[in-house]
């Protein structure tokens, strides 16, 4: 017989099958075993508003679960949703055993899903492999724990951390392999978020150009509407595009850019900058529950600044470019004692030959 965390390691890597699917819901997958601990069904959460994972893996075991163990890395839900609550699907079909990675911190469930399948007669464990599915829905936590966005920076820089040459030659520093490795994560956020200066300088489209992926909606900050209307960004591909700009802005130029962007009037800071405490919620109020930030040394070093980044992605080339005039990774922070800089906690080393992936923990 194999181990409770045998399965819920497999259901780990079923969730993850709905990256970029189920936002703003959890990734959920399940295992379903007869009475002879035999697998007879399992599945995930394949799309918001769709059948939950512990549903469509009892679908699939049909009347083989009763009696049997089902595995879920998340605890089921009690109440009505989109969907009917899977705690009474998993009481209705006669399992005698759950077995669940970690608690709901949703208010809504939270312990709740449990009781009712203790109430109904069913065993419950709990806590298997519990900080592998906490980090697994980390976006969903932060959501539901502080109602706000979870946020990442991405970017690429040069062993001596730079992103680019005085010349803003930036392209490529980084090899195709770290590349693609991109186009996946930006299947995983809601959104990308940039600056003006980004899409002046490099006209990126900020798209998802991985098979099967979804395009992320596309966020620029730019306070002064520098930007041209003509920006391959600004181009409609199915997906939400939002400008943040000084809330002082005129309609008359709003009014030359193309309908379907979406323009989100912000006060400006003492240095004259957009809040990003006030854009960041306004977001995360119109759906947008993470962000991914492929932008310049400026404004990454301005979201670090306001201790609003969880999470960095570093593509580290084997490069070095030896000149400070050059671009840096994070600029505006005016640190002068080596004590107040900002930590971060390196979680994960992944190799994409040449090229490092450093994936790290803000530590506020």
């Amino acid at each position: 017989m194999q181990t409770h965390e045998y399965y819920i390691r497999q259901c780990l890597e079923l969730a993850v099958k709905g990256e970029g699917q189920v936002s703003p819901n959890p990734m959920v997958g399940s295992v379903v075993l007869d009475k002879n601990d035999e697998i007879v069904g399992k599945s995930y959460h394949q799309k918001y508003g769709e059948p939950h994972a512990e549903v469509n893996a009892l679908d699939i075991a049909s009347n083989k679960a009763k009696h049997g163990t089902i595995y879920v890395n998340l605890e089921p839900c009690s109440h009505y949703g989109k969907t009917p609550p899977c705690a009474d699907r998993i009481i209705k079909e006669g399992i005698k055993k759950v077995v669940i990675g970690m608690q709901d911190p949703n208010p809504k469930v939270a312990g709740n899903g449990i009781k009712k399948l203790n109430d109904a007669g069913i065993e419950v464990i709990t806590g298997i492999l519990e900080d592998e599915c906490k980090k697994l829905n980390e976006i969903f936590i932060k959501n539901i724990k502080h109602k706000k966005p979870f946020i990442v920076v991405k970017t690429a820089s040069t062993i001596d951390g730079k992103i680019a040459t005085s010349k803003k030659s930036s392209k490529w520093i980084t090899s195709e392999k770290a590349r693609d490795r991109v186009q996946q994560l930006r299947n995983k956020y809601d959104a990308i978020l940039t600056g003006s200066g980004t899409v002046l300088e490099d006209d990126p489209t900020l798209n998802c150009r991985m098979d099967g992926g979804r395009n992320p909606v596309r966020i620029i900050i730019d306070s002064t509407l520098k930007t041209p209307p003509s920006a391959k960004v600004y181009k409609q591909c199915g997906t939400p595009v939002c400008v943040a700009v000084a809330d002082s802005i005129e309609d008359n130029k709003i009014k030359k850019y193309p309908d379907h962007i979406n323009f989100i009037k912000c006060p400006l800071n003492d240095a004259q900058k957009i809040d990003l405490n006030y854009l960041t919620q306004k977001l995360y109020e119109n759906n947008i529950y993470s962000i991914m930030i492929e932008a310049g040394g400026s404004l990454n070093g301005a979201f670090i600044k306001e201790n609003l980044i969880d999470k960095l992605y570093l593509f580290l080339a084997p490069k070095i470019l030896g000149d400070n005039k050059g671009s840096s990774l994070f600029d505006g922070l005016n640190i002068e004692n080596i004590s107040q800089c900002k930590n971060i906690k390196i979680e994960n080393i992944e190799i994409l030959s040449p090229d490092l992936l450093l994936e790290s923990y803000f530590i506020n």
